[in-house]
């Protein structure tokens, strides 16, 4: 709110408190929260630092951040794909962190389209010295990021490839073999990466930096290696960014385990295609009690459920897992489809104490996580 009245106050409020600090911006339709996070981290170790921790990645949010972090020198924004291109001309950032575009929330296959023709106009726009750390995986990106005069790719991964499938240009089917991706018609592919991910190490130019991370799953250190690149175009040493990452456990909520009466529990976002496979892979490898929060009654979007049938849920065939939410019972047959052996519970913090004493992964969309979130903080759970 207070970000709001400043901005109808003064229209370039945002432009106003950016004005003399080196910014990041970060963006992206998944990881983007986490990566800011793991950027903030590391940039705070040249001195203080703005960042929009609770991921309010709004214009009124990024003022709220700013203000809150008048004498901060450094900034680190994670920023709505759709604001990208304000933020950037209000910002004028020393780096922008593009990690990945497809399909968002509930919508089926539009939204990423606009916001890449968005992020290449954004990018043709600039006239100052800007690092772009673009992610050569995802051809979306790639096409957006070319007019950029400066990037250094990453290869960031493309675990939802179906949104990227057609050459923006050609709009012909893409080929791949292996890593590669080319188009047979432009001639456009993918491109070299100068930073990769080998195991648990980032590897760039002449350097090798072993990455040791507190959050789960293996897109998260792809995160971590697009925070390091941008941490160093901003003067951080590499190793430095790396050991300031290495303790960030919790975000906004996220991955960091709540003790409720003797269930230890994390929550996982999912919130669209590519999020699910993610949020699967983390909880399926964990071992965990699986509980399945899903609501839709209208808030961020839409009362569509069906995007539950986008996720590879048939990886945890045979699993017990419990569903919860508004839309318990869409979760529930989901997840008997796939195979696994459901109960319904239409309360998740009771669903949770249905589960068995020990660890749980709670994987849930947008509105079901900010809900079970602010309950767990209300009752207190450690």
């Amino acid at each position: 709110m207070g970000g709001t009245v400043a901005l109808k106050l003064d229209h370039d409020a945002l432009r106003l408190l950016a004005r003399e600090r080196v910014t990041a911006l970060v963006s992206g339709s998944n990881g983007k929260s986490t990566t800011a996070a793991l950027l903030a981290a590391a940039v705070s170790r040249l001195g203080p630092t703005a960042y929009n921790e609770n991921g309010s990645n709004m214009a009124s949010g990024l003022v709220v951040a700013l203000e809150a972090a008048r004498e901060a020198l450094y900034a680190v924004l994670e920023t709505d794909e759709s604001y990208l291109g304000p933020v950037t001309e209000a910002t004028r950032p020393r780096a922008i962190a593009l990690l990945n575009l497809s399909r968002d929330y509930l919508e089926r296959g539009v939204r990423y389209k606009p916001l890449a023709r968005h992020w290449r106009e954004t990018l043709e726009a600039v006239d100052w010295p800007l690092t772009v750390v673009a992610n050569a995986d995802d051809p979306i990106v790639t096409w957006a990021a070319r007019p950029a005069k400066d990037v250094v790719w990453v290869a960031g991964g493309d675990e939802w490839s179906e949104d990227g499938a057609v050459c923006r240009d050609c709009i012909v089917r893409l080929r791949r073999e292996g890593e590669r991706w080319w188009c047979d018609s432009c001639g456009q592919e993918r491109p070299e990466p100068a930073w990769r991910l080998v195991r648990d190490v980032a590897e760039g130019p002449g350097l090798s930096v072993p990455l040791r991370l507190s959050v789960p799953g293996k897109m998260n250190v792809h995160n971590a290696v697009f925070a390091l690149v941008a941490a160093i175009a901003l003067g951080v040493d590499p190793h430095v960014a790396a050991e300031a990452m290495a303790g960030v456990g919790n975000v906004d909520g996220r991955y960091n385990r709540r003790d409720v009466d003797g269930r230890q529990v994390r929550l996982i976002l999912a919130k669209n295609p590519a999020s699910w496979q993610e949020s699967i892979a983390i909880a399926g490898d964990s071992g965990d009690a699986l509980v399945f929060h899903l609501t839709a009654r209208g808030d961020f979007n839409s009362k569509d459920a069906s995007l539950a049938w986008d996720a590879p849920l048939e990886r945890l065939a045979g699993r017990d897992a419990v569903a919860t939410g508004h839309r318990a019972s869409d979760m529930a047959l989901r997840l008997e489809v796939a195979g696994l052996n459901v109960k319904r519970v239409r309360d998740p913090v009771e669903a949770i104490l249905a589960s068995p004493p020990g660890p749980v992964s709670v994987i849930g969309n947008y509105p079901a996580f900010l809900d079970l979130r602010d309950r767990l903080d209300a009752i207190g759970a450690r």
